[in-house]
């Protein structure tokens, strides 16, 4: 087993470093690595199979796979999991979540996650070309012109319309109602020092658009808590991914939370992990959640933790490294949703026994 594991991460090495010749293909693996990508060591599997698969593709589509990041994707992961949480929470007590909507959900955070990215290096690409690690994305390198990544933008936006329609009435217009953060929020960083904040509003829409696909309305007392406790964790991951970053955007001019906090990071950080963890608290109790959820916001407080206290702010390598763990949260959020509900299931038939042995007696 090792032995065919190890075989098996050879070639994917070898399919990383294979250079690619220059035109329409694009640049060297290596190089868009250098400029968009942690070093090879301090990848996680996942992202190392993904890049390997995009790097194996015929070569005029690898510039597109880059764009909507294909090889890269802790950032759909963090879109995604707020859907998760939010459908399994709408569950029925004693249920699994509704796997058609988990897999629909998932379909949808590909194509908009890569909608996003296209959207912001449209937006970015003259600023991109200024910044090392983002040189070489595809349009600010010049393997993609702006038309095509518009024409391509077009294609992404349609297929997740299909998904869209998909779902009941109520959650296609909740849905359409995004798509205006989704085009507007990579402008922020021109304007504020706080477009993580609009990141989070952004990529957290799923937290409301997850309960209306599977329950037909929002429950404000679950949707809203759940909502703010995903923007609370943006803020979080994305401040310190911004750190990478900070001193190429003070440079061009551009803004963030890492600047803004400066110094100051680890206690904005630590701020807005109890108000995560606060309010995932009140989703629980809304929801009438047992001990499995409880034990996983622990756990999640445990992380979070270890991730602000041993960040180092001022090495890029580590805040991708903390920035890329946050996946780890996400999955723990979610499986203590699950296990809680299905915990419930045993709860009520303990009431029923109980109910039943009263009207005997």
């Amino acid at each position: 087993m090792l032995v065919c594991r190890g075989a098996g991460l050879t070639r994917g090495l070898r399919a990383l470093t294979r250079p690619w010749p220059r035109g329409s293909g694009g640049r060297s693996l290596a190089l868009v690595r250098a400029a968009g990508a942690p070093p090879t060591g301090d990848w996680w599997p996942l992202s190392l199979s993904a890049a390997a698969v995009v790097a194996s593709a015929p070569r005029p589509l690898q510039p597109y796979l880059r764009l909507m990041r294909l090889d890269k994707p802790i950032g759909t992961w963090l879109l995604y999991l707020p859907c998760t949480w939010s459908i399994s929470l709408a569950a029925e007590p004693g249920c699994f979540p509704d796997w058609y909507m988990l897999s629909l959900f998932g379909t949808g955070a590909v194509l908009m996650r890569g909608a996003g990215c296209t959207i912001n290096d449209m937006w970015d690409h003259e600023y991109d070309k200024k910044v090392t690690r983002t040189a070489n994305r595809p349009i600010a390198a010049g393997d993609i012109s702006t038309f095509q990544s518009f024409v391509f933008l077009g294609g992404q936006l349609t297929l997740a319309l299909g998904v869209l329609l998909s779902l009941n009435y109520y959650s296609i217009a909740l849905g359409a109602a995004s798509l205006l953060l989704v085009i507007t929020y990579p402008l922020m960083k021109r304007i504020t020092y706080w477009p993580q904040l609009f990141l989070g509003l952004t990529f957290n829409w799923g937290a409301l658009l997850g309960w209306s696909a599977v329950k037909g309305s929002c429950d404000p007392s679950v949707c809203l808590p759940l909502y703010f406790s995903g923007i609370m964790w943006t803020l979080i991951y994305d401040t310190i991914y911004a750190h990478q970053d900070k001193k190429d955007d003070v440079l061009i001019g551009l803004k963030s939370t890492a600047l803004r906090f400066r110094e100051n990071t680890k206690q904005w950080l630590s701020g807005f992990s109890l108000a995560m963890l606060g309010a995932l608290g009140l989703v629980g109790v809304n929801c009438d959640q047992t001990a499995p959820y409880y034990i996983a916001l622990a756990a999640v407080a445990g992380h979070l933790t270890h991730q602000i206290s041993t960040l180092d702010i001022h090495r890029p390598e580590d805040c991708w490294d903390k920035f890329a763990s946050n996946r780890t949260i996400g999955l723990i959020i979610f499986l203590g949703i699950v296990l809680g509900n299905l915990q419930k299931e045993k709860k009520t038939e303990e009431t029923k026994k109980n109910i039943g042995s009263r009207l005997e007696n």
